[in-house]
């Protein structure tokens, strides 16, 4: 079982070059990748992903890539055209004005200022793609690392809180007989009571009628779905696939005979116990929506 939850940092150094690739992942329906690197590394972006869907299934995942050094940038040394035309242009006019005699040669070219400069451009070689891609794998080992911590401890907690409520399903299952028995008893001794002195036989048809009246009361079918569904909660916690979804589904289908039996007791102890196993399962609800 693993936590949604989870953070990783990996460095990488040499003389050339410095990577830092930093996880943040957060529970989420589906798995949504979000990314905050350098631009020049756009073009490698979906290999980049990939790697994390290789690893991860659900979450809401924020990476963030920080990228420098001699590596990542290539110097291009550029000629400002305009510049020199204008240049050209003003020399050739100072002959005119001046009749001034000689050619405009490279030499004096050269020498005009500002017409040349160096740009700085960033790209992405090989070397640097190989080392961004191990650096994102390691960190990505290191947030399922923690998943991993987080969600032992989330089985921890969910295998408890099932069988905290496998032990209550089985004293609801002993008190079930006795709240049949004492709920046709209590209508029972209403009829008497109206009837003054001619008690209900066993052997009447209203004694009949009173005895189904307290059967719908029954909820031995209840119980037997609920450990039913206990049962297989235990079982999709050993699975290795992502598992948040199904134990979610389960924990629905066991409020909703919890919420049956609750409509249908009538009495006390029974009702004090559905809500404490509804609490339990609104903790289990609660604990899962950090399920991968």
């Amino acid at each position: 079982m693993l936590s949604m939850t989870g953070f990783g940092r990996e460095e990488f150094r040499n003389e050339h070059l410095e990577i830092s690739a930093e996880i943040k992942a957060v529970n989420h329906r589906y798995l949504d990748i979000t990314f905050h690197m350098p631009h020049f590394l756009l073009p490698i972006e979906d290999q980049l992903k990939k790697i994390i869907q290789n690893k991860m299934k659900r979450g809401k995942i924020n990476v963030s890539i920080h990228i420098s050094g001699t590596y990542t940038h290539r110097k291009q040394l550029k000629t400002d055209w305009d510049l020199v035309d204008q240049y050209v242009d003003h020399v050739k006019q100072l002959q005119t004005k001046y009749q001034l005699a000689g050619e405009i040669s490279v030499e004096m070219i050269s020498q005009f200022p500002d017409i040349f400069h160096i740009e700085e451009k960033e790209e992405i070689n090989s070397d640097t793609e190989t080392h961004v891609k191990k650096t994102l794998e390691t960190a990505v080992t290191k947030v399922n690392q923690m998943r991993t911590t987080e969600g032992a401890e989330l089985r921890k907690d969910l295998l408890m809180r099932t069988e905290n409520i496998l032990h209550n399903i089985k004293q609801l299952g002993e008190r079930r007989k006795i709240v049949i028995i004492e709920y046709q008893e209590r209508i029972l001794e209403r009829i008497n009571s109206y009837l003054e002195d001619t008690p209900v036989s066993e052997d009447s048809r209203l004694y009949q009628e009173v005895a189904l009246l307290a059967e719908k009361g029954d909820i031995s079918e209840e119980l037997t779905r609920i450990k039913s569904h206990i049962k297989q909660f235990q079982q999709i916690m050993e699975e290795t696939d992502p598992i948040g979804r199904k134990l979610d589904f389960i924990v629905q289908e066991l409020n909703r005979e919890l919420n049956t039996i609750g409509s249908k007791s009538n009495d006390v102890w029974i009702s004090e116990q559905i809500v404490y196993l509804k609490g339990e399962a609104e903790k289990m609800k609660e604990q899962i929506q950090n399920v991968e």
